[in-house]
């Protein structure tokens, strides 16, 4: 496993792990592996990975927190243009950190990756003026599955870093504005 560097149990919570390749650089640029089964097994990581994706935002725009419902992904992100900050939400019922999150700053400087298990909520803020976001998830988007929770749910409690921004700068989809609350989303499972 001479090829990453993975802190396991980010947060205190179980499953959820900052991975860092190791980089080889020169006057040319850099090469990394940015995912090889053999060592992501190794350190724990033994999923299938079945779909790529990417999104584009600019400063501000706030995508989450999302889930699957009947059909979790685990999902291993990444910034490969700017900076965001990424959090997971423990949704796992019966969990000991059930409602626990966790973030950190990704970006294409820092080549940070988080792995995020089944049965999480995520989301990220953009910090950069642009940032380009990729993910492997595990299984197929499914439309008519998508479940989502209230960015700033005070009982959730993220500190969304808003690095001279305001709540009101915050670039929401429709969708994204009425996610319900943790406290309603318990009633529902």
């Amino acid at each position: 496993m001479g090829k990453i560097k993975v802190e396991d149990n980010c947060g205190g919570i179980a499953g959820v792990k900052v991975v860092e390749p190791q980089v080889f650089g020169d006057s040319r640029g850099y090469f990394m592996e940015t995912y090889n089964f053999n060592d992501f097994k190794e350190a724990g990581i033994d999923c299938t990975f079945v779909q790529d994706n990417q999104s584009a935002s600019k400063r501000g725009v706030l995508r989450g927190l999302h889930f699957q419902i009947n059909f979790p992904q685990d999902k291993l992100v990444r910034v490969i243009n700017g900076r965001v900050f990424d959090v997971a939400v423990d949704l796992r019922k019966g969990s000991p950190t059930f409602g626990r999150h966790f973030g950190i700053e990704l970006s294409a400087e820092n080549k940070k990756q988080l792995f995020i298990p089944k049965n999480f909520a995520h989301g990220f803020l953009v910090l950069s003026e642009y940032a380009e976001f990729v993910y492997k998830v595990t299984d197929f988007y499914h439309p008519n599955d998508e479940g989502g929770l209230m960015y700033n749910d005070p009982e959730i409690g993220i500190d969304w870093p808003m690095e001279g921004m305001n709540e009101s700068d915050l670039i929401l989809s429709d969708k994204d504005r009425i996610h319900p609350s943790f406290a309603e989303y318990k009633k529902t499972i």
